[in-house]
């Protein structure tokens, strides 16, 4: 069974037109979720949150999307073996 990991950060940005943080140092990492629906949930809550500043953006990573499942792992990778 493969895992769908999503990553919700977000942070201010330079320009709200876009997708540049004014401080890297400074992005809010709000959780890995395993399924959409919850990471979507986080994000939901953290942009409501943050609604009055028009320089904040929070974002869903698909993890899983970041790499090929068919692809043979690294030994680092498979730690284990």
């Amino acid at each position: 069974m493969v895992q769908r990991l999503h990553l919700v950060f977000g942070g201010e940005l330079v320009d709200p037109s876009e997708n540049v943080f004014r401080n890297v140092d400074d992005i809010h990492v709000v959780g890995i979720f395993p399924e959409y629906d919850a990471a979507y949930n986080a994000w939901k809550s953290e942009a409501q949150r943050t609604v009055d500043n028009a320089h904040m953006r929070y974002f869903i990573a698909h993890l899983h999307r970041l790499r090929d499942e068919e692809a043979e792992a690294s030994t680092t990778e498979e730690l284990g073996n």
